[in-house]
């Protein structure tokens, strides 16, 4: 079923010690990996410094980008549920400062959103 709520759009846990092991250029020396949810092939990462977006782009994947979120910097976020017509689901978070949101995932219609609507309740209140 992991696989198939991946390939599907569905935000799915993953191991901690997978994620860091695979983030491990990225992540500081001391960072631990508090929480990881995969979107097909990208990643939300939830750390005890930063909330972490890893975005493979390309057919291959080879091409990542990493955008980092300080905590701190968070002003709000927002998260828009799946109803009967529209099956996606929106997260979205407004960076210190900014207009419009700084990062916005589409979920699909699972429960996936609530547990990292939860983590980010706890992290950022």
């Amino acid at each position: 079923m992991g696989f198939l709520s991946g390939f599907m759009g569905n935000a799915s846990t993953i191991d901690k010690a997978e994620v860091k092991k695979e983030l491990s250029n990225i992540l500081a020396e001391s960072e631990e990996v508090n929480a990881a949810f995969k979107l097909v092939r990208d990643l939300i990462v939830f750390t005890d410094k930063r909330l972490l977006f890893v975005d493979k782009q390309g057919m291959t994947g080879k091409k990542i980008e990493y955008h980092s979120v300080l905590y701190k910097s968070i002003s709000h976020f927002s998260i828009e549920t799946a109803g009967h017509f529209d099956l996606d689901a929106e997260l979205k978070i407004w960076i210190s400062g900014s207009q419009a949101p700084a990062v916005s995932k589409q979920f699909k219609k699972d429960d996936s959103i609530y547990d990292v609507q939860k983590i980010l309740a706890e992290l950022c209140g």
